[in-house]
């Protein structure tokens, strides 16, 4: 798969997180480090970086003293108390005085399973580090916090999955040009591992990769069709814009969900008074509230629709 044949293997490979990883590199240097905490969005390089700094201490035998655990596949005290403790206890096997346990979306652990790692924390921080990533740190208890130096990734610019994918495709022998990758961009929001995985999907397909062939492949409507059923509303022409947003959700499959934060996302590119743009936005919240509550999509958003219309 892209996403792990071409996972940056050295801390120059990494974009979009520089500073994280110029502090990250000073303790390397120093051949010592606190216990780490990276939180941010997927597929920002949060377990890419913690895989280098792995790579960077021990070398060769970075796999004997590196153990990665996902805490959304075992979240209970058990996996603290006996696989995460045993490791810890152990002494590493190279010159480095420490090993590294990786704990991915500990955001999942359990607050009895996050009081045990408290304490595993605390008593073994001479034969073990620990790397925890999750998406949101607030849902990690204050005791595990105030232990860790908290990095906060942010989701990648365009510049950056640009060329990441541009890398990629060179690589590859993919054709994709600019606007292509532009809008690749636009429908990952910064989330370099779907990017890819998209990437490698369409290249699947054909080598020439072009923007109806990403549409397509992640079965999401184009930001122009969505626009033409917000100016259909906003002209008054309900039945217009009602048959277009149906057929439209018809064609790409689209759930009640998926196209109504496509219609948040391009109502702020409408060509209307920003205090009708607001109104528009806040009808989307109340309708994607009801649909979550189990209403029936195609009435709710024959609603939005009707809502959009009645603004005017």
């Amino acid at each position: 798969m892209f996403i792990e044949k071409y996972r940056p293997k050295t801390f120059d490979q990494i974009k979009g997180q520089e500073k994280i990883v110029e502090r990250v590199e000073a303790f390397i240097k120093s051949n010592n480090m606190p216990h780490l905490m990276f939180s941010g969005p997927a597929g920002v390089g949060k377990t890419t970086l913690s895989l280098i700094v792995a790579r960077e201490m021990y070398g060769e035998n970075w796999h004997h003293n590196f153990l990665e655990l996902n805490a959304s596949d075992e979240r209970g005290i058990d996996v603290v108390r006996h696989k995460v403790k045993d490791f810890a206890r152990t002494k590493s096997i190279r010159d480095v005085p420490f090993k590294i346990i990786y704990l991915d979306e500990c955001d999942s652990l359990t607050t009895e399973a996050q009081q045990a790692l408290r304490r595993t924390m605390e008593n073994y921080s001479a034969t073990c580090r620990f790397i925890l990533s999750c998406n949101y740190s607030s849902k990690i208890i204050d005791p595990i916090q105030s232990r860790c130096t908290v990095f906060r990734f942010r989701p990648l610019s365009e510049d950056a999955i640009l060329t990441i994918i541009s890398g990629i495709a060179e690589k590859e022998g993919i054709t994709i040009d600019t606007t292509t990758m532009k809008s690749l961009y636009k429908l990952t929001n910064g989330d370099a591992r779907k990017a890819e995985n998209i990437l490698q999907s369409c290249s699947t397909i054909n080598k020439n990769v072009t923007e109806d062939l990403i549409y397509e492949i992640v079965s999401a409507a184009r930001p122009k069709e969505i626009i033409n059923v917000l100016e259909l509303s906003v002209a008054g022409k309900f039945i217009n814009a009602r048959k277009l947003l149906l057929d439209t959700m018809l064609k790409y499959g689209l759930s009640g969900g998926d196209i109504i934060r496509q219609i948040q996302s391009e109502i702020l590119n409408l060509d209307i008074n920003e205090v009708k743009k607001c109104e528009m936005i806040e009808k989307c919240g109340e309708i994607e509230f009801r649909m979550v509550e189990g209403s029936d999509e195609h009435i709710q958003l024959e609603a939005l629709i009707a809502s959009f219309v009645s603004l005017q």
